[in-house]
């Protein structure tokens, strides 16, 4: 018996340590094998299971017990300058990954909207510039960070690029808005494909990019 209820008492802090947690990883809608030819299974398997789940998991803890635990994460972010290094490096890092695995698919050939395309076409001169700019900002972040395509508050797309994982939202970077796609350009994930290759995985990863997803962000960032 007393082994019974020593089972459950574990069973129950288990339970509540991962069923009450604030932010929680979002199952992948696709398998690690779905990109073979752009990123290969075992860098998707690494990256969402380790890293990924890391990034929340230390996040949770990093704001246990605080007023963080009640508010969304881009609220969080938003003021990220008055949270501890804890906070902005794994919120971040919980963010971002939300972020790019709904960015991309195994669908062939989707697009932007026409509305989303038209901002591209009157910002950047094509679709190709932007990815062209994207890519550039992405191969020449210094270390670790990410390359994004973002509405600032004018409503009007821009580039940019931020370090480790920091991202647009937060209240301490240079360039703010919200972001409707980023490309992570940590090495983890891409080096066992492309090893110091960097603009090679940048040149690839177009080839998934799920511009209905980039092109529902793009309608929400407007409303906002």
């Amino acid at each position: 018996m007393k082994l019974v209820k020593t089972a459950l008492f574990a069973a129950a802090l288990f339970s509540a340590q991962f069923t009450f947690a604030q932010f929680k990883q979002t199952p992948l809608p696709y398998g690690y094998n779905a990109f073979e030819e752009s990123i290969d299974a075992k860098t998707m398997e690494i990256h969402y299971s380790k890293h990924a789940a890391a990034y929340t998991a230390n996040l949770n803890k990093a704001i246990a017990g605080t007023a963080a635990e009640k508010g969304s994460i881009e609220q969080l972010l938003s003021k990220i300058s008055g949270q501890s290094a804890a906070v902005r490096n794994n919120g971040g890092g919980h963010y971002n990954h939300e972020l790019f695995w709904t960015i991309l698919t195994p669908e062939k050939n989707t697009k932007p909207s026409d509305k989303l395309a038209k901002a591209i076409n009157e910002t950047f001169g094509s679709v190709d510039a932007m990815k062209e700019k994207v890519n550039a900002a992405g191969a020449s972040r210094f270390g670790s960070g990410w390359a994004w395509l973002s509405v600032d508050k004018n409503g009007k797309l821009f580039v940019s690029s931020t370090p480790n994982q920091d991202n647009p939202l937060m209240d301490v970077v240079e360039e703010k808005g919200t972001p409707i796609l980023g490309l992570d350009v940590w090495e983890h994930a891409y080096y066992l494909k492309y090893q110091n290759k960097r603009p090679d995985y940048l040149a690839a990863i177009w080839s998934i990019i799920n511009w209905k997803e980039v092109s529902s962000r793009y309608e929400q960032a407007l409303k906002k």
